[in-house]
């Protein structure tokens, strides 16, 4: 028997439903809700490669917000702390060249 043990405590994340956590498990419900829902509603309309393609690209965010993580971050936390560096406060770095060997010639040739 062969017990799996997490290196990193932080790692650990508990399986609720088919192995994946109760986040997971949420969004790919949702996920599958949105593309069974495009199905639905654009199969009348356009072809089904067309539909198909429109049910990945639908059921693709909702994917995302459950599985992707980012330096600890969830997704919709990722999104915040880019949303507020980028846009909301952003901050105007200014370059000024500092050159050490000139202060020190000036200040020399004051003494």
């Amino acid at each position: 028997m062969e017990v799996k043990i997490n290196h990193e405590i932080r790692n650990y994340t508990e399986s609720m439903f088919f192995g994946l956590s109760m986040r997971q498990f949420i969004f790919s419900i949702l996920a599958v809700a949105v593309a069974v829902g495009l199905y639905f509603l654009l199969k009348p309309y356009v072809g089904t490669e067309t539909v198909s393609w429109m049910c990945i690209l639908g059921a693709a965010p909702f994917a995302a917000l459950g599985f992707i993580t980012y330096h600890g971050m969830t997704a919709e936390q990722f999104i915040w702390a880019w949303l507020k560096s980028e846009l909301l406060e952003p901050r105007h770095l200014r370059f000024e060249a500092n050159n050490i060997y000139y202060e020190a010639i000036v200040k020399e040739e004051r003494k």
